[in-house]
């Protein structure tokens, strides 16, 4: 199994770095994509993700680049050329809650994919109510390999990613019986080659997961791939395997 979102340097995690990846290898998850989503997170997941034997992302999440520094972009250059890093990001748009100006997050993310074409690795994609925005920076890029992961929008939106040759990312957010309905009837139309699973840890913890923990873990994958297999009518071991080709052919690792 391969978990595409775990936010590892984030500080929920962090203090427990060691104890969540050892919990990860007893559930038999064998491989957790540990998110960058500034550059010191990404930075930090570089020194460490050797030694733990995972791959890593490096880039700058909407929400944080009115914080970005002067040099970001020559740092992210750095970063993406480490042996470990396997894709540029996360990155994308965040019209939901807006917490860096819409202007910003537009230009970070163009830059993120220019990056991502020059040196011609996938890019690691956030959407938040901004499809129409993302998929219009995205469409003149052809060729670019990627996944929006958690992906939470529009059967338009979908189609549009797919059209572009994209993979999507599903979470735990489809087996909300509060908000996720509307997802849940989109996995199906997803083609197998072109799904991924994450748990999107420590945050999405699956609502019908008993007992409830406080946060949701890389462990925590079985379970959601289960639920999600039930909405496509596959097995879990069928959905396990193929999620799991696909992260590794668009990674390659």
């Amino acid at each position: 199994m391969f978990d595409i979102a775990v936010n590892l340097a984030d500080e929920k995690l962090r203090a427990d770095a060691g104890g969540v990846l050892t919990r990860v290898c007893d559930a038999g998850v064998g491989h957790c994509l540990l998110v960058g989503t500034d550059i010191q997170e990404s930075q930090w997941l570089a020194e460490r993700a050797s030694a733990w034997q995972q791959p890593f992302t490096a880039g700058i999440h909407p929400h944080y680049v009115k914080d970005r520094q002067p040099d970001w972009l020559t740092a992210l250059r750095e970063l993406a050329a480490l042996p470990g890093c396997v894709a540029v990001g996360e990155t994308g748009l965040d019209f939901f809650r807006m917490l860096s100006p819409k202007a910003q997050q537009i230009e970070s993310c163009q830059a993120h994919l220019d990056l991502a074409m020059e040196l011609n690795m996938p890019v690691y994609l956030h959407d938040r109510e901004a499809s129409d925005e993302l998929i219009s920076i995205l469409s003149p890029r052809a060729g670019l390999s990627g996944v929006v992961h958690c992906f939470t929008g529009s059967q338009a939106a979908l189609e549009a990613y797919l059209g572009l040759g994209l993979s999507i990312g599903i979470t735990a957010w489809c087996l909300d019986e509060r908000r996720g309905q509307d997802l849940a009837k989109l996995v199906p139309m997803i083609p197998g080659d072109r799904l991924m699973v994450e748990t999107d840890a420590p945050y999405l913890t699956p609502r019908d997961l008993r007992p409830r923990p406080k946060r949701n873990e890389p462990q925590f994958l079985p379970h959601i791939i289960e639920g999600i297999a039930r909405l496509r009518g596959e097995s879990p071991e069928h959905l396990a395997r193929q999620t799991t080709d696909n992260a590794r052919r668009l990674f390659a690792c």
